[in-house]
């Protein structure tokens, strides 16, 4: 999808305040889309064991059907550009809106393993679409003075979404009496979990119709007239759009659309460049985040707390996820990204390597000792708030905004890219991991977790302050 980054004019720089609640509205509408993203990602944390149960799969199984919608993820993110560039942002929301209520349906009536697996992917694509669709659409409808700001809107949905994916997972099953196949609504608990996503997924597709189409798309189609009605919707009326208009058109007109061969260069392969883009992008997901959303219940169980509580668990930690994403969103701008990500790789290496020494002892009457129970919780919620507070928000900063212009949206896709296939190895190797050795499994994602501090020291440079055009 083309970039988004032309330079305001002076007259579209302020929102007249009439029109800005109508343009948080679009905004919140649009970033339904990162709710459900979060959503979907994180309930299937509710029905792991059930699935486990149900099927009787082992653990290379059963992380292969959790973590197969991230294959859906990566074709819906790479592919999700050109089908708005060609039918428009709000039909591309609208096709994800079908899909993720496809995914929820059948995820909660599946005949067997096999077709779960299929609706998982199915919501998997959904999600790669929303990852693209969202921001995009909100930075070209939102006025250049609370684009920031309105773009803060997809990634607190993201994680507001996952939290409450969390707590209705808690509630159904103390609903079910604590069991997870227990008869709930005529299913299974694990069902309904997994269906409960088709009232998001159909208020997401609703609200599409009630938002404007982006004005970029009705320039590139020729809409002229429509694009500058949903300028005067946005902007207010002080401004002057014909002015507006040449200024976009201008902006479409300068950017150059770069391929993969432009990344192309150097002793390996690709540009240094994007190994940086890579590297972080890896480095992001091999500290083992997704574990925490995917597996969360699984791992407090396997060390003897009961699913309520569990579940209970999960749902704090998101809370801690909110908060950290809070504090991220609030400093970025203010101490840096370089700093906070550093600030965060010391804190997620203290959390992680002390989940690996509470993990490292052995059950007593199938429960972790006490003090080490209370370690290894306390030490889960701090390695989440600090990777909220650092990488979960920075990475994604960093990525638009270090390449330089003439390879950015090449450059990210293949960054974004490596992100699903990362998130894929730790999401399908931990279940296997974990049964052979919980401590040795947690001592390694504190390696990468400290790998990542010289990394980013060595490598990485500063974006804080600086125009895209000074990339280089």
């Amino acid at each position: 999808m083309a970039s988004t980054s032309q330079a305001p004019s002076p007259g579209a720089r302020t929102a007249h305040p009439d029109h800005l609640g109508h343009v948080i509205f679009i905004a919140a509408a649009a970033a339904m889309g990162g709710f459900l993203f979060g959503y979907d990602s994180s309930v299937i944390n509710g029905a792991v064991e059930a699935i486990r149960d149900r099927y009787d799969v082992g653990s290379a199984v059963l992380a292969q059907v959790i973590a197969v919608a991230l294959i859906g993820c990566a074709i819906g993110a790479a592919t999700a550009g050109r089908i708005a560039d060609r039918i428009g942002r709000i039909r591309c929301m609208q096709i994800a809106a079908v899909l993720f209520t496809v995914s929820a349906v059948g995820s909660a009536l599946p005949f067997a393993l096999w077709d779960l697996a299929m609706w998982r992917i199915i919501g998997g694509f959904a999600i790669g679409m929303a990852s693209v669709i969202g921001p995009a659409y909100i930075a070209e409808v939102s006025p250049p003075a609370y684009r920031g700001r309105l773009g803060s809107f997809q990634q607190a949905a993201i994680v507001i979404g996952i939290a409450v994916s969390q707590l209705v997972n808690w509630g159904l099953l103390n609903a079910a009496g604590g069991d997870q196949r227990g008869e709930l609504m005529g299913l299974e608990a694990w069902q309904v979990m997994l269906g409960v996503m088709v009232i998001p997924a159909i208020l997401y597709g609703l609200l599409s119709f009630a938002i404007p189409e982006s004005p970029r798309f009705l320039l590139s189609v020729g809409k002229r007239e429509r694009a500058k009605e949903i300028l005067r919707e946005v902007e207010g009326k002080d401004v002057d759009f014909d002015a507006r208009v040449a200024e976009i058109e201008h902006a479409m007109h300068r950017e150059e659309k770069s391929s993969f061969k432009d990344l192309l260069g150097g002793s390996f392969f690709f540009k240094p460049i994007v190994w940086i883009g890579i590297g972080l992008s890896v480095f992001q997901q091999f500290v083992g985040i997704n574990v925490a959303f995917y597996y969360s219940s699984t791992l407090w169980q396997s060390v003897g707390v009961d699913p309520t509580q569990s579940f209970f668990y999960s749902f704090t930690t998101s809370i801690i996820n909110i908060v950290g994403t809070v504090i991220a969103m609030i400093f970025v701008d203010r101490i840096g990204r370089k700093p906070l990500a550093l600030i965060g790789s010391v804190g997620m290496v203290i959390g992680l390597a002390l989940e690996a020494w509470a993990f490292s002892f052995d059950l007593v009457d199938g429960k972790l000792p006490a003090t080490q129970g209370w370690v290894a919780l306390i030490a889960a919620h701090v390695f989440v708030l600090f990777f909220a507070l650092s990488w979960g928000v920075v990475v994604w900063v960093f990525l638009g905004e270090m390449f330089p212009n003439r390879i950015r949206a090449a450059a990210l896709g293949v960054a974004a890219s490596a992100q699903w296939i990362a998130n894929w190895a730790i999401t399908a190797s931990f279940p296997s991991l974990a049964d052979w050795n919980l401590s040795v499994t947690y001592v390694i994602y504190t390696v990468f977790a400290a790998l990542s501090i010289p990394f980013v020291l060595r490598f990485v440079k500063e974006t804080k302050g600086k125009a895209l055009e000074e990339m280089g």
